[in-house]
């Protein structure tokens, strides 16, 4: 049997298979969520309709992310964890060209490509991250300290987080916390180190809302106000900055157990149907209310079993792993994704406020669905290549 047989053999298929289940679920909810937008009158003739073709846009970024995914999987993370330097400049370059940009989102076209370099910074952190807390410390054992993980740790993140919150993308920038979280405890943070840390940002906390947030977000202080007093029950001006909140979640509410989908009447007065979840972003960052509402509570229990699944087959490969470098990437991206998850779907239930995030997978979000399947590439190269001894380690100066 050839090597490269043996790795397509030895791979993990149930994340194969949970991948391209949520991938195939999602371009029938873009479709039905994207139904309502308008688009030029020759896509309406050749596709039939807006959904049509948002669903014929995510299938074609599907199969260039099929082609990185196996890419990634099956050639071993050693190699390219070697990338995470380049890469991790290369996003701070972009994403500084994109703070330049007069686009409200801070996007970047390039050679034709339009995306959010933001969401490369998180990727090319966690490839450098993973590679640095591995092989730094073979250089001196200096490295291997506590203190010096919890820096290489916080200088990474600092710079694309600090980035992120300038161009006012909170969303993306929350996605670093519990990043940087999972990093501190597989990268072996002491207990004490990560409970001084928890008292100190407690304590800066106020600070940090009251003084520094509306610095750099202008809308992020509002979005939080107006989720504290929904969350007591205060009064809201749904015309105005309530207006997602309250529909989105009244959307999640009023499905029932088997939604609307189906129902010919009911899905004529969803609330999806009368506009009055966004339009524009009812097919990437609000999916889940769209979801919720036509597939009911049995259709978003399903899709969050199945991110369940997704996440804790990730913690089983980081288990598994043979070295501290794959370890890191595996737990890193499952984080990434819990991060995503949780924000998409809790922004829609209230139990946060109003960030603008695409749910992995499943949102129409281009460029992003080739970047979460070239991590989940990643754990699955962790995974082949987990029997894969590694060389031995030279002793490191000064010993």
């Amino acid at each position: 049997m050839t090597p490269f047989l043996r790795k397509i053999l030895g791979m993990n298929w149930v994340l194969v298979f949970l991948m391209y289940g949520l991938l195939v679920f999602g371009v029938f909810m873009i479709e039905s969520a994207a139904r309502h937008l308008s688009v030029p009158r020759d896509i309406l003739h050749q596709y039939g309709s807006a959904g049509a073709y948002y669903a014929a846009m995510q299938k074609q970024w599907i199969l260039v992310g099929s082609v990185v995914y196996f890419a990634v999987a099956l050639v071993d993370y050693r190699w390219i964890r070697w990338l995470g330097l380049p890469f991790y400049v290369a996003c701070l370059v972009l994403m500084a060209m994109a703070m330049l940009q007069d686009d409200s989102v801070h996007r970047l076209t390039v050679a034709g490509l339009t995306f959010q370099p933001a969401q490369l910074g998180v990727s090319s952190g966690i490839i450098l991250m993973a590679w640095l807390l591995q092989d730094l410390p073979k250089l001196h054992r200096f490295f291997g300290a506590p203190f010096m993980r919890i820096a290489i740790i916080g200088g990474v993140a600092a710079p694309p987080f600090l980035m992120m919150m300038k161009m006012g993308d909170m969303g993306s920038a929350l996605v670093w916390i519990p990043v940087v979280v999972v990093a501190l405890l597989v990268g072996g943070a002491p207990f004490r180190y990560l409970s001084f840390m928890g008292l100190v940002a407690a304590g800066l906390l106020p600070l940090l809302y009251f003084v520094a947030l509306p610095l750099v977000s202008e809308r992020g202080p509002e979005r939080i106000d107006t989720w504290l007093r929904m969350m007591r029950g205060q009064e809201v001006d749904i015309s105005d900055e309530g207006w997602a909140p309250h529909y989105i979640s009244m959307a999640v509410g009023k499905a029932g157990w088997k939604g609307v989908a189906g129902n010919t009447a009911a899905e004529e007065g969803s609330l999806h149907a009368k506009g009055f979840i966004p339009k524009d972003t009812a097919h990437n960052d609000y999916i889940f209310a769209v979801i919720a509402e036509e597939m009911g509570f049995r259709g978003s229990l399903l899709l969050i079993t199945a991110f369940a699944l997704l996440l804790i087959l990730g913690l089983f490969i980081a288990f598994y792993s043979r070295d501290l470098c794959g370890r890191m990437l595996a737990s890193l991206v499952v984080a990434l994704f819990f991060a995503h998850v949780f924000e998409s779907i809790g922004m829609c239930v209230l139990i946060l406020p109003i960030t603008g995030i695409p749910l992995p997978l499943v949102s129409y979000s281009g460029t992003f669905v080739v970047i979460c399947m070239a991590m989940l590439g990643l754990v699955q190269s962790v995974w082949i290549h987990r029997n894969i001894k590694p060389a031995p380690a030279a002793s490191p100066p000064g010993d």
